[in-house]
């Protein structure tokens, strides 16, 4: 390298026949530089090579040292010296910044910017706006040597990568491969934060076809093919075209878990194979094959889905979400053993604290990912979340005591201050707190454990005995219109209704009247409101749909009526299911209520008009219900339900209507 006399580009100048280094001390020179940033004179360009070369040996020095953290075993140790890494590429990139920009020098300092960078983020777990800065900064440094910063300081990044790009081409051939590094890192950047237009000129321009190139993103990262770093160029901790395949697997990635949330089935097939079949790390690999397995069992396909979800759950600990995914694929075959056999896993996976592992200083495909939110398939939850699943279904499917005690546990593990609270589990809109108590009250009966079912009742009462007094007047509210029928009456008046069946359960006949007419008189101070009032009126969080109430007040006259019943008291029963049916005509379970209770009274006129109703009501086409019950009051409804109702009709029919010559 010559010495020159004008002005030059790594910012000698001459003073007295002499060449001296013009720094900027202000910058915060490392060491190397500031021996130097005092105006030393330098004699011959050889000492200026000598400095670049302290500067490359600290480069390389600084990505061993990364090395080492990186293959620690103690985590902490690893930490501490990552952070001594990032420290010393943050002094040398100062040092190398602190002198004007010269086309010979940015080899090293656009290097020594891509391992700051790397560092950065890996350490971070994720890109900030600092990366950008670092980015930005560096590439006004390059159009600095070119004499074109000016104006294009107000494009932002996307204007100043278009002037670099442009000016590449007469730029020096050993600055490409750096230049590629750090269009990779702001590749990386834009798509960890969605700016995926930008990153597809990028793409486009890099591939040097901007006009005609195609605008998905897999074809132009395939394109790209960074140029090979020389054999002496300094130490990466990662060179570009390992970014570039990192970018390739997650773009995948994420192009396949788009399409999977949209519905693009076969779509999001093919681009998460795609994504497996790159570099895939172990845990990133674990995600696509859980992916893979939701997708096809979207598809229709579950044998197929069950394959990639063992292989995600091999030679490893368990893992989250490849266990809730089983669960479903499980439950789409009917194999409930299994089902309930991997929500159990499930649980035990998500109690287990896992150890930090030692950091990975560099880019991968897991700082490239969004974070899973509850509609993704990757969501699992907490564990009381997963122990929710687990008890819910052991309920739905009729596992009563299986049921009972993982609600119990439920219960002890949600009334832990350490856990987190609780909240709705990712598969469904799921329960709050109430609800899990009412559930857990309904399921201790079905399992025959109706004084426990009392404990918990009373428990959930006391927990909302500052709202019994506000009562009548959020009632009120709720009648006029102007709040939402709240959720908390009617979780007041369905435990009034499950004390009551475990009372009955337990013989005391005048008590479960009693828990029934409480449940009755609470519930007919809310009034439905007017279908006028539209979307207004539908199931919000907070509030209870009308249907649920309706079916509520049913259940609770039935049940009352039941116990009207049982002791010889027909007419009062005669009254509870007469209301039933008018508060809701198509309940063939209030209806044959009634229809036995007329029967056994011998009004034989009104048993055969109402048989004759329930007849041209089945006839009608059945329309699909819109709305959807809580899990206890299902339950409930089940209780009241004649498991033989169809054949006493057909036996009323013959032995009622037939003499009559009908």
């Amino acid at each position: 390298m010559q010495k020159r006399t004008d002005p030059s580009p790594l910012g000698w100048g001459s003073r007295r026949g002499r060449a001296y280094l013009s720094a900027a001390p202000s910058r915060g020179l490392g060491p190397a530089s500031a021996t130097l940033s005092h105006q030393t004179p330098l004699g011959s360009s050889g000492l200026h090579a000598s400095c670049l070369d302290l500067w490359r040996e600290k480069n390389d020095q600084l990505v061993r040292q990364a090395k080492v953290a990186q293959d620690s075993r103690q985590f902490l140790r690893g930490q501490q010296l990552a952070q001594d890494v990032l420290e010393g590429f943050r002094g040398l990139l100062h040092s190398l910044q602190g002198l004007p920009a010269a086309v010979p020098v940015l080899p090293l300092e656009l290097t020594v910017t891509c391992n700051f960078i790397t560092m950065k983020a890996s350490l971070a777990q994720g890109f900030t706006e600092d990366q950008a800065q670092d980015i930005q900064q560096s590439l006004e440094r390059v159009l600095e040597t070119q004499e074109q910063l000016g104006p294009r300081l107000e494009c932002g990044l996307r204007g100043l990568w278009d002037s670099v790009l442009h000016y590449s081409s007469v730029l020096l051939e050993e600055l490409l491969p750096a230049l590629h590094h750090l269009a990779g890192l702001q590749a990386a950047l834009w798509l960890s934060t969605d700016c995926l237009g930008d990153l597809t000129l990028l793409l486009q321009t890099l591939n040097g076809n901007q006009s005609e190139a195609s605008e998905d993103l897999l074809p132009l990262l395939k394109t790209w093919s960074p140029p090979a770093e020389e054999s002496d160029a300094p130490l990466t901790l990662q060179d570009a075209q390992g970014l570039r395949d990192v970018l390739l697997t997650a773009s995948a990635y994420r192009q396949g878990l788009q399409e999977l949330i949209t519905g693009s089935l076969p779509k999001a097939l093919s681009s998460l194979q795609e994504a497996a079949s790159g570099l895939c790390p172990r845990p990133v690999l674990v995600q696509v094959y859980t992916v893979l397995g939701t997708c096809l069992r979207k598809m229709g396909n579950p044998q197929r889905a069950l394959l990639y979800l063992v292989a995600a759950l091999k030679g490893g600990s368990p893992w989250g979400p490849p266990l809730l995914e089983a669960s479903r694929v499980y439950q789409q075959l009917g194999n409930t053993a299994a089902e309930l056999e991997s929500l159990e896993l499930l649980v035990d996976a998500l109690s287990v604290t896992h150890s930090p592992e030692a950091p990975q200083l560099l880019i991968e495909v897991e700082l490239l990912l969004p974070q899973p939110n509850p509609a993704s398939p990757l969501h699992c939850g907490t564990q009381s979340q997963a122990k929710y699943l687990l008890a819910s279904r052991c309920l739905q499917i009729g596992r009563a005591e299986d049921a009972a005690e993982h609600y119990l546990d439920l219960l002890a593990l949600l009334l832990d201050d350490s856990e987190p609270k609780f909240s709705p589990p990712p598969s469904r809109p799921g329960p709050c707190m109430p609800e899990v108590f009412l559930e857990a009250a309904a399921a201790l009966i079905q399992a025959g454990r109706a004084q426990d079912a009392l404990t918990v009742c009373e428990e959930l009462l006391s927990r909302m005995s500052s709202l019994l007094p506000k009562m009548p007047q959020l009632w009120e509210d709720a009648r006029k219109g102007t709040k939402e029928s709240p959720h908390c009456l009617s979780w007041v008046s369905a435990t009034y209704l499950l004390q009551g069946r475990a009372w009955v359960q337990l013989g005391a006949q005048k008590e479960a009247i009693s828990e029934f007419s409480r449940c009755l008189e609470l519930l007919f101070q809310a009034t439905p409101k007017d279908k006028e009032q539209g979307p207004a009126s539908s199931c919000e969080q907070g509030c209870m749909s009308d249907v649920a109430l309706q079916q509520l007040r049913v259940a609770a006259l039935i049940s009352r009526g039941l116990q009207w019943v049982a002791s010889d008291q027909d007419t009062k029963a005669l009254q509870d299911f007469l209301l039933s049916v008018q508060m809701c005509p198509g309940n063939r379970d209030a209806s044959f209520h009634l229809l036995q209770t007329l029967r056994r009274m011998d009004r034989r006129d009104e048993a055969i008009a109402l048989w004759w109703s329930l007849e041209a009501q089945a006839k009608l086409p059945q329309e699909n219900a819109a709305w959807s019950l809580p899990l206890y009051l299902e339950t409930y409804l089940s209780w009241i339900r004649s498991p033989d109702r169809e054949t006493l009709l057909e036996e009323f029919q013959t032995s009622l209507l037939e003499p009559c010559d009908l």
